[in-house]
């Protein structure tokens, strides 16, 4: 029996260990070397006359002293705040709908897909156009308010263009969460909904009664993996407003590009770096913790 459970173990570990080299090297290895960075003054492109050299917290120091980086870290966490709940319930609404003996539903599945088969660059420059001076949006606000409002800059004013932002985001996201709903709508026991509907239970009743309960651990999910990817927000930003107006939708992804590879500061970018790991775990891990699954509760 020892000598089974050895043979299993190597197996494992085999066919493990490619995975395992990969992540090594292109994951831990880089966010150990970005630790050391982060404490020292090195540059994009070596300086001869200010080598590199160890200068403990300073990066860290002038990080929380900038208004600029305080700025894109609210404007990522309110980035965060609004898309997950907005993205996660657009991915429920759109899986109840194909879960439910709709005609054609397969190709409402195959439509609500779409978007995130597209590339976030594509839908930046579609969405781009859709946004502009004399582009369908304001077409549209023109036809609704009979020409009396518009047309509005969206990506150009300040209170706008991260809301403009989002919605994009939340567009070309939803399909994602909808499919890991619609799994978990197909786990739910059938039954379920039966003896509700004996009870009278309405509609509205199912979805809070047996619907929510049942997508406990999917919410879960959902959840922490769709702020995981709101975080990493940058595309979008970076095709579309640059970080502006006047810093309105900058975020700490582009300004961790900015600053190691336009002005050259790697030592402060990798700062950056590690305190934005640190703030998504410490997140992910109370997210993990207030929404724990029906199993770690009982």
């Amino acid at each position: 029996m020892a000598g089974l459970r050895t043979r299993d173990t190597r197996a494992a570990v085999a066919i493990m260990s490619p995975a395992l080299i990969l992540i090594a090297v292109f994951i831990i290895l880089p966010f150990i070397l970005a630790i050391a960075l982060s404490f020292s003054n090195q540059r994009l492109v070596p300086n001869l006359n200010a080598p590199t050299a160890f200068i403990g917290i300073s990066n860290y120091l002038r990080l929380f002293g900038q208004p600029e980086f305080l700025q894109a870290f609210i404007n990522t966490f309110l980035f965060a705040v609004i898309v997950t709940p907005l993205q996660s319930a657009m991915g429920l609404g759109a899986a109840i709908l194909i879960n439910s003996k709709l005609p054609a539903r397969n190709v409402f599945r195959a439509i609500f897909f779409l978007p995130t088969v597209i590339t976030m660059v594509v839908v930046s420059v579609i969405w781009f156009a859709l946004y502009r001076l004399d582009g369908v949006f304001n077409q549209l606000l023109s036809i609704a308010t009979a020409g009396n409002a518009g047309p509005i800059d969206w990506l150009h004013n300040a209170w706008l263009a991260l809301p403009a932002i989002i919605l994009l985001s939340a567009w070309q996201g939803f399909p994602f969460q909808m499919v890991i709903y619609l799994a978990g709508l197909q786990q739910i026991n059938s039954e379920l909904y039966e003896a509700a509907k004996v009870d009278g239970a309405k509609p509205w009743d199912e979805f809070w009664g047996v619907t929510m309960p049942g997508l406990r651990n999917t919410h879960i999910f959902v959840l922490v993996t769709t702020t995981i990817a709101a975080f990493k927000l940058f595309t979008q930003v970076n095709l579309m407003t640059q970080g502006g107006p006047t810093g309105a939708t900058q975020t700490v992804v582009r300004y961790v590009y900015e600053q190691g590879f336009t002005r050259g500061s790697v030592g402060l970018a990798a700062a950056a770096s590690v305190v934005f790991f640190l703030v998504v775990l410490a997140i992910s891990i109370g997210q993990r913790y207030v929404f724990r699954s029906e199993e770690e509760v009982r």
